[in-house]
């Protein structure tokens, strides 16, 4: 996505209590001028607090923070802001919150170490209204929801296979973080006829969300490439 005169540039918000990841962070979004990192945090509280104050597009959350932690921030995100998305940064130490996040209605998981491509195509695919995983956190989600590689491959196949062959593109797509828009200009089709597709297959399917939806085409291996940086 190139940012012209009248394009808005995604707000984010970032909250890590380690002044040094911060500092990283906001050095890779600070070069693209599509984005914009208005706040930052010590704290899941202050997080909340900011937020609050500069309504952003995208809030980035550490996992493990001083008094309320990012899981608790990303509860009550939900509940005070919930047009802003939710993506958690995680290390490879922290896979026993997880699940905990999931249930905290975040849009995306990003590794600390991981690719600074990620970082990027994470913030504009989840200020799109896309799930975003980094392909080591998918990896990761995976193992920590527990069963065989192969046996949930097999199960995940399994559950996909009532879908047409439209809802199955979609499904790819889905998993790759790209945006209902996104998807739509993939595949040929309205935007509508995106959301109608991937409502339909939620609900079929007994999912909550996005990414519940992403974690199982990784789980089957149907994600298609995941978003470019553009």
């Amino acid at each position: 996505m190139t940012a012209s005169p009248t394009d808005l540039p995604v707000r984010v918000l970032l909250a890590d209590d380690e002044a040094m990841i911060r500092a990283g962070v906001r050095a890779i979004l600070a070069g693209e001028p599509d984005i914009e990192v208005v706040a930052e945090a010590g704290d899941g509280r202050e997080a909340v607090e900011l937020a609050l104050g500069h309504r952003p597009d995208v809030v980035l959350l550490d996992i493990r923070m001083p008094g309320l932690d990012g899981l608790g921030a990303a509860r009550e995100l939900r509940r005070v802001l919930p047009e802003a998305a939710l993506v958690m940064l995680t290390t490879f130490s922290e896979d026993e919150y997880i699940a905990r996040a999931l249930d905290s209605g975040v849009s995306g998981f990003l590794l600390k170490s991981g690719d600074p491509r990620d970082l990027i195509a994470g913030v504009r695919a989840v200020a799109e209204g896309a799930a975003f995983l980094s392909p080591e956190v998918a990896a990761r989600v995976i193992a920590q929801l527990g069963g065989g590689r192969l046996s949930r491959a097999a199960e995940a196949r399994r559950r996909l296979e009532p879908l047409t062959g439209r809802e199955s593109e979609v499904v790819a797509l889905v998993g790759a973080g790209l945006s209902n828009g996104e998807i739509a200009a993939r595949l040929h089709v309205v935007e509508g006829t995106v959301k109608a597709h991937v409502s339909a297959v939620l609900a079929r399917l007994g999912l909550r969300n996005r990414v519940e939806l992403a974690i199982l085409a990784h789980e089957a291996g149907v994600a298609g490439p995941t978003a470019d940086t553009r």
